[in-house]
């Protein structure tokens, strides 16, 4: 995989890294686009696409989708057809208002972040932060008793400024209030344990927390208190004892996703 040759300048996120030209790091298949009916059981929406056809799509995302659920809303779909699929359709992206109250589309696909990640970390652009990078391993099991997985699990490169294996949790984020994006939108009981078990990696490990924005009209990130006060402190607990956090922004087309840089870090919205 690409390794970065810039070393480790930074421990966290501290102001926006916004790209003036955005990075492509994961090209898209063609999407198709329609109109949200309803979303329905947590894994279903009914979708008509621009041709005035009515399917029914699969709903990749099980949580709230606090403002970016909106019915009568555009759409995106991804169509794969395969015998090991009930739903031949999978809702990819949503557009919504952006910060600036100009349209945007947002990404609501939670499967995709990890994948994201790990592109942007295998083209370099996290060099910076992370240091060179040798080998990136995926759902790597850690924590007490080994019962939790990894999104990813890092070996630094040769001669890094800091040897110690980084372990990344990656976390979708698409709840916003203008241009600050917030995490999580409703009380997670798994997020509250990653933060702990990323919080016991230390010092042995580099523990790097990854909110996923996937949106581009961001630039500052922030724990949601409001949706999850235990999340917040424990955010602002794993900030003091050295966790690291890295927002990473991402821009979605109909064709690819582009990485737009970091977003600064705030331990309160």
């Amino acid at each position: 995989m690409p390794t970065s040759s810039a070393s480790a300048s930074s421990r966290s996120s501290s102001g926006t890294n916004a790209s003036s030209s955005p990075v492509v790091v994961l090209p898209l298949e063609p999407l198709r686009e329609g109109v949200l009916l309803k979303r329905y059981k947590r894994f279903l929406a009914d979708v008509e696409l621009d041709s005035g056809e009515v399917v029914t799509a699969h709903c990749p995302n099980t949580g709230p989708m606090t403002g970016v659920l909106h019915p009568g809303g555009r759409v995106r779909l991804r169509h794969a057809p395969s015998p090991t699929r009930k739903l031949a359709w999978t809702w990819e992206q949503a557009e919504v208002a952006g910060a600036d109250g100009q349209p945007i589309w947002v990404g609501i696909n939670t499967a995709l972040p990890n994948r994201l990640v790990r592109a942007t970390i295998e083209a370099g652009l996290l060099g910076a932060w992370l240091g060179p990078i040798e080998a990136i391993r995926a759902e790597v099991p850690y924590g007490p008793n080994r019962r939790s997985r990894i999104d990813l699990l890092l070996t630094p490169a040769a001669g890094a400024p800091d040897p110690r294996p980084i372990y990344v949790e990656v976390k979708n984020t698409t709840w916003t209030d203008g241009d600050l994006a917030l995490f999580p939108d409703t009380v997670t009981e798994r997020g509250q344990k990653h933060l702990e078990e990323l919080i016991g990696l230390l010092p042995e490990a580099r523990a790097v927390l990854v909110p996923c924005l996937s949106r581009s009209d961001v630039s500052r990130f922030a724990p949601g208190d409001s949706a999850d006060p235990r999340y917040g402190e424990l955010f602002r607990q794993a900030l003091a004892a050295g966790v690291e956090v890295l927002p990473c922004v991402y821009a979605f087309s109909d064709e690819a996703v582009h990485w737009r840089g970091l977003a600064a870090v705030q331990n309160r919205a």
